[in-house]
């Protein structure tokens, strides 16, 4: 299996960059959904199901298999033999950001999901703030990866 992935090795890492990306979008534009879904939009309204649709759309075929494919791929990248040194800091700093920026995909699937109740008790201010999460996520990531810190 080690071999497989040495010789495999630049196309996983091609597919798990492409894969991060499109999670990333996911990321960035879900909560901007929010911020005019909360601020415009009342519940029960037209244009309330139309949101509904394009955040569960937005999540469920575009940022699920993103996040799922970054994680396999990204694990494939770990296991590759002479990738991961576990003996500095940056792979550490790197899983720690990826979980967060996990747990902030979870948090916005059960904002989706307030929505969808009609029960949201968040401003667009609120979302605007948990927007910029993802930002230092992958500053933090970005950092870790390629200048090794």
């Amino acid at each position: 299996m080690t071999s497989f992935l040495a010789d495999a090795y630049l196309w996983v890492k091609a597919l798990h960059v492409m894969a991060v990306i499109t999670w990333m979008a996911g990321l960035f534009y879900l909560p901007r959904l929010f911020v005019y879904h909360a601020e415009q939009v009342k519940a029960g309204e037209p244009t309330d199901k139309l949101f509904q649709t394009m955040e569960m759309k937005l999540l469920r075929l575009i940022m699920n298999p993103a996040m799922l494919a970054t994680w396999g791929f990204g694990l494939l990248l770990v296991f590759t033999p002479g990738i991961v040194d576990w003996s500095m800091v940056w792979p550490w700093t790197k899983a720690a950001s990826v979980i967060a920026m996990t747990w902030f995909h979870m948090w916005l699937a059960a904002r989706r999901k307030d929505f969808e109740a009609g029960q949201n008790h968040l401003t667009g201010r609120r979302y605007r703030m948990m927007n910029e999460l993802p930002t230092v996520l992958m500053i933090v990531i970005v950092l870790s990866v390629i200048v090794k810190f």
